[in-house]
Parts: structure tokens; C-alpha cells; sequence
């Protein structure tokens, strides 16, 4: 992809998130994800029914006076996107590619978050952390996001989520609300997701498509997969291995909202053929009245 095709292509995608923003997001994305920590404010004298706990023993000192520390609600987010460029994003029978709707994912919550004066940052994640872009303000900043995006090239195949929970966790020291956008193809996230929990606002949106659950028989097939470059043949003739492939997609599913429910992470399930808005405007929703 050129420059020119590469702007038009971004300008294409801020049009329509940024509609999508103004119209659908920007008021339920301020009420779903406000700031929920508490900032200093001021100091004041000690009033009769206040906190004794919240008193500034240093000012108290000062002036022989007790004196309590004020403090209010921190209304500016640190919005972090983990986005997965691992090669199963390369995938799409039908609406768009896994890789588009994490693109346009990316565009929508970036914007939303700017509407709000949030701060948004950016986690590019394969079996590695591919790149990381610090967290920042304006409509600039949300332009390099997409564009980065759409012209990064991997430089590994495979996925590994616990490692850029592990790199978020380091790189973010301040709680951040963090959307990990993902097929959620990897093992062994569960114990990473509670400890990135524990420290941030953690939101899983799971991208998927239609054609990765289900094989119809079309006889002998050879298959590769993205991630690993292995190269299978295949009868998808053969009504019992038709059960047994999709029925490793339903375990596999039950496994993720299992993890998603033990570690108390919010969650929703997105396909490429399907329009994501319904989805994210219930999450919102969710998250604005619990």
C-alpha cells in the first residue's frame, strides 16, 4: 500500500468512526468508562464527623491544628488499546477481516476517548510486544494510531496475551482502563488477565468470524494454519470429524467465559459479518448502570 492509497484509506476510517462517536458513543462512553479514582484536591480544618483517616498530619503539624486532605474524582482516563496483530487476524469468510474490525475497534473507542479528553495508548502484540505508543491526547495522535495500524507488519505469527498484560502493567503505572482486542487464540492468560485486573480496568472484545466455527463437507482439504505454518489435509467430508472440529470451538469458548467470569472481566463476542454498534452500545450500557 502507497501513501496516497494508505491516507485515503485512514481518512475513510475516521469518517466513519468518528460518525459512528459523535452519534452513537460519545455520551454512553463518558458515563461507562468516567474516572474512578480519587485526586487530591485541597486541604481544609477538621470538621466534627469527618474521616480521622484522612487527615494531613504534616499540615496538621504545621499549624497546631488538625486538618483533612480533600479529594475528588479524577475525570481524565489513561484509555490503553491491546491490540492483537497476530497472523489468526488475517482471517475473514464473509463482512470483513479480523484485522479490519480491530482497525476500525481501534478507531471508534480512540475517538470516543478524545471526546472525553482521555488519554489513549497503544500495546501492538503477536507472541511479543510489537510496538508500543505512549499514551496521548488530539485527533493527530488518533490518526498515527490508525495509520500504524494498517501499515504495521508483524514480525511474529503467534500469541502471546500474558505478555502484553505482563508489558502493560510495567509500561502503565497509573490505573488505565485497557480494551484488549483479540481472537483470544492462547493459553495460559488467566493468571496475567487477574493480575492486570487487580491494577487496571481490563475489557475484552473477542473478534471472530462465522467461518472459523463451522466446516462444511466439501471433501479433502488442505489447511494451513496462520500462526504456526502447519500444513494439514483434512476430510471435511467426514460428518464425525465435522462434529469434533466444531465441538472444540464450543469448549474452547466456555473456557474463555469461564476465565472471563472468574477474573471479573468484561467481555463481548464480536463477528465480522455482523454489525459491532448493538454490542458495544450494551457493553456501555452495562457498565453506566452497574
Amino acid at each position: 500500500m502507497d501513501s496516497s492509497d494508505l491516507l485515503k484509506k485512514v481518512r475513510k476510517i475516521e469518517i466513519r468512526t468518528r460518525r459512528l462517536t459523535q452519534q452513537v458513543f460519545s455520551g454512553q462512553y463518558h458515563s461507562a468508562f468516567k474516572g474512578r479514582g480519587m485526586a487530591f484536591s485541597e486541604v481544609r480544618e477538621y470538621q466534627y464527623g469527618d474521616d480521622i483517616r484522612s487527615i494531613d498530619w504534616n499540615v496538621t503539624a504545621r499549624f497546631n491544628h488538625p486538618y483533612v486532605k480533600i479529594f475528588e474524582e479524577e475525570r481524565e482516563l489513561t484509555v490503553m488499546l491491546l491490540l492483537d496483530v497476530s497472523a489468526s487476524n488475517l482471517f475473514g469468510t464473509r463482512g470483513m477481516y479480523k484485522k479490519e474490525m480491530i482497525t476500525e475497534l481501534a478507531a471508534v473507542l480512540s475517538f470516543s476517548a478524545i471526546t472525553n479528553n482521555d488519554k489513549v495508548g497503544v500495546i501492538f502484540f503477536s507472541n511479543t510486544v510489537e510496538k508500543f505508543i505512549p499514551p496521548q491526547k488530539g485527533r493527530t495522535h488518533i490518526l498515527r494510531i490508525i495509520r500504524e495500524l494498517l501499515h504495521h507488519q508483524p514480525e511474529q505469527r503467534k500469541t502471546n496475551i500474558a505478555e502484553a498484560l505482563r508489558y502493560l502493567n510495567n509500561a502503565i503505572k497509573k490505573r488505565c482502563t485497557a480494551f484488549v482486542i483479540s481472537d483470544f487464540l492462547d493459553n495460559d492468560f488467566e493468571q496475567a488477565l487477574k493480575i492486570a485486573k487487580n491494577k487496571h480496568d481490563i475489557v475484552a472484545i473477542q473478534t471472530r468470524d462465522q467461518g472459523e466455527n463451522q466446516l462444511h463437507p466439501m471433501g479433502l482439504m488442505q489447511i494451513k494454519d496462520a500462526e504456526s505454518g502447519k500444513v494439514s489435509l483434512i476430510d471435511t467430508s467426514d460428518p464425525a470429524f465435522r462434529k469434533h472440529y466444531q465441538q472444540w470451538w464450543i469448549e474452547k469458548d466456555k473456557s474463555l467465559q469461564e476465565i472471563f467470569q472468574k477474573t471479573g472481566i468484561d467481555c463481548i463476542k464480536l463477528f465480522t459479518d455482523k454489525d459491532y454498534v448493538p454490542a458495544l452500545k450494551n457493553l456501555f450500557l452495562k457498565r453506566s448502570v452497574g
